[in-house]
């Protein structure tokens, strides 16, 4: 990256940290979701041991279960590179993802607590390195409605301000939310319920936390 850049982007964040209201915002969102992160692996190891409903999903039942925890990987984290690289160059779209990713986190506690269901059937094991460290010890499989992975990519989609980005990502979250499906990792509904409250967190985070007018 040309010094000049990294010079503006430098500025840019100086700019923004000299406002007391940009800090308290960062401050308290990077508190907040360190506090989510660490309670994260004691709540799904607890909803891991509760019994829940069996869906119907013709969808599945069309689908032939196959393993593509590598591909669902790749796309994840690829959507998430782009998404912190872009985030490194705006303070904004860096507040913006952080109080919307908070305020979906809340939300996916509280639909999977509310909507208790056992895993689809022909489930295939996740594996995802980074993601199930967050997870506990043991693999989880009733964290259903609605899809974590899912709907965190389209937040970044959310995030993101150039039209090439924005692309790339809702590609990147179309792939994830059907290979998921096709690994049999959630039910269709979890899928398209991540779309409508990542759409939900992201609006609630612009228009409470990150409003365009409240910009110094």
């Amino acid at each position: 990256m040309p010094i000049t850049i990294l010079a503006e982007l430098r500025e840019e964040w100086q700019d923004a940290w000299q406002s007391a209201w940009y800090r308290k915002r960062v401050i308290g969102g990077l508190a907040l979701v360190i506090v989510i992160l660490s309670l994260f692996p004691l709540f799904f190891q607890t909803i891991e041991k509760r019994s829940g409903y069996l869906l119907a999903d013709p969808l599945l039942g069309w689908l032939h279960p196959h393993n593509v925890s590598i591909a669902i990987f790749v796309v994840i984290w690829a959507v998430t590179l782009l998404g912190i690289l872009r985030a490194a160059q705006d303070p904004y779209m860096f507040l913006t993802f952080v109080w919307a990713y908070i305020l979906l986190s809340v939300m996916r506690t509280l639909a999977i607590t509310l909507v208790p269901l056992d895993p689809p059937v022909g489930l295939v094991g996740l594996v995802d390195p980074i993601s199930n460290f967050f997870y506990g010890e043991k693999f989880v499989t009733r964290d259903l409605f609605f899809s974590g992975h899912t709907s965190t990519v389209f937040l970044i989609f959310l995030c993101l301000p150039g039209k090439m980005d924005r692309r790339l990502a809702l590609i990147g979250t179309v792939a994830v939310g059907y290979l998921l499906l096709v690994q049999h990792v959630h039910y269709t509904m979890d899928v398209l319920g991540a779309f409508v409250f990542g759409w939900l967190a992201f609006w609630m985070a612009r228009r409470t936390v990150v409003r365009p007018e409240d910009r110094m």
